[in-house]
């Protein structure tokens, strides 16, 4: 697949893809970067895009991440966290069926690889409190609102 980069709101998105499909998706700081986009990590950018514009609430990626099953396990947990919500570390680690596990699951929320897909920017504390997330607070908190200003439509 390769690797990509393009400029959103957040900052300069950079993409790396293997055969199976998205490997990271990283945000960094440096706009000077030009922008690159193979074909092969065209459809990832365009629903990038269309996340930043507003107009997509899930991603539909083949997505191949490294990590332990424990992490596969709970970055799967993540994507089933609607969007526009939030969980907290305890109520995802009861989810996964240990509540005593809310270290474990916090660390695999911070080595998560796939910034904005997998969406770790929705774990906050139990209180509530904006916690960690490796591309800064700031962006954490611009994710949430973002969310929040383009909620899912109901059918009913």
């Amino acid at each position: 697949m390769g690797e990509a980069v393009i400029h959103t709101p957040l900052g300069t998105v950079h993409i790396e893809g293997g055969p199976a499909g998205v490997r990271s998706i990283r945000i960094g700081d440096r706009r000077d970067v030009p922008e690159t986009v193979p074909p092969s990590l065209e459809p990832v950018c365009r629903q990038l895009r269309e996340y930043f514009d507003g107009e997509r609430k899930r991603f539909e990626l083949p997505m191949d991440p490294a990590g332990t099953d424990f992490q596969k396990t709970v970055w799967k947990a993540l994507g089933d966290i609607p969007y526009g919500k939030t969980i907290s570390y305890m109520d995802l680690a009861k989810k996964l069926g240990d509540p005593k596990a809310i270290r474990a699951v916090a660390a695999a929320n911070g080595k998560n690889p796939l910034w904005v897909v997998v969406p770790c920017h929705r774990v906050v504390g139990s209180d509530g409190s904006m916690t960690g997330y490796a591309g800064g607070i700031h962006r954490k908190k611009w994710l949430l609102n973002h969310e929040s200003q383009n909620p899912q439509q109901s059918l009913f």
